[in-house]
């Protein structure tokens, strides 16, 4: 499969870059600074913009499958939303289904389904309410878009670098938490969970991840 990765220096982005590269994909890793450098053949490190709307068409052109996994500076947060929604017009025009890294505000909260985690406090304290609140409204950007052709994947409540350990728990729009009550998952874990997707569709449009309990 050839995949498209945009935010592929980041957090997120570099740990999918390698599992596809991990998997025998052809990986096209986009950023829009620092540009990944390898000499392995399978990987077309590109330097993009992905408010440049023809350039990532023209990227999304020569692969099967996107991921967007683009995180903005501080003050910025709000932005997020109107480039998920020029890259989903984007990838309407090639054909091309889009995996969205976003955040957990969209998923209800698993003391009261009728509440989003962007207004549990427990899970989404004050601090972190621009980035929530953010990611809630590239959620929504995605519901109304034309386009449905895309997947989002929240992770749950902590989600940091840490170890590949291989496994995983899978949930749907609810916040996963596990006996011992942590929410929480690697980089390296949630690429597992985006490489899965990529090579098998669920065909649900909202799907969250927690690791597995040890």
């Amino acid at each position: 499969m050839r995949i498209a990765v945009f935010g592929a220096t980041g957090m997120a982005g570099s740990e999918i870059v390698a599992e596809g590269i991990r998997r025998g994909h052809r990986v096209t890793a986009g950023s829009r600074t620092n540009p990944l450098s390898s000499s392995v053949e399978a990987l077309a490190p590109v330097r993009i913009d992905v408010a440049d709307r023809q350039h990532v068409e023209r990227v999304l052109s020569t692969v099967d499958a996107a991921v967007l996994s683009v995180r903005l500076p501080s003050g910025r947060e709000r932005e997020i939303a109107g480039l998920t929604g020029s890259f989903l017009d984007a990838a309407h025009v090639a054909d091309v289904p889009v995996l969205i890294v976003g955040g957990s505000a969209p998923l209800r909260s698993p003391d009261d389904p009728s509440v989003l985690v962007v207004d549990d406090r427990d899970v989404v304290p004050e601090a972190w309410l621009p980035i929530a609140r953010a990611s809630l409204a590239q959620f929504e950007v995605c519901r109304e878009h034309a386009n449905r052709n895309w997947t989002y994947l929240s992770p749950p409540a902590v989600f940091e670098r840490g170890p590949r350990t291989g496994t995983y728990r899978r949930g749907h729009d609810t916040l996963l938490v596990n006996p011992d009550g942590t929410s929480a998952i690697s980089a390296a874990d949630l690429a597992i969970a985006v490489l899965d997707e990529l090579e098998h569709p669920s065909g649900e449009r909202h799907f969250t991840v927690v690791a597995s309990p040890m």
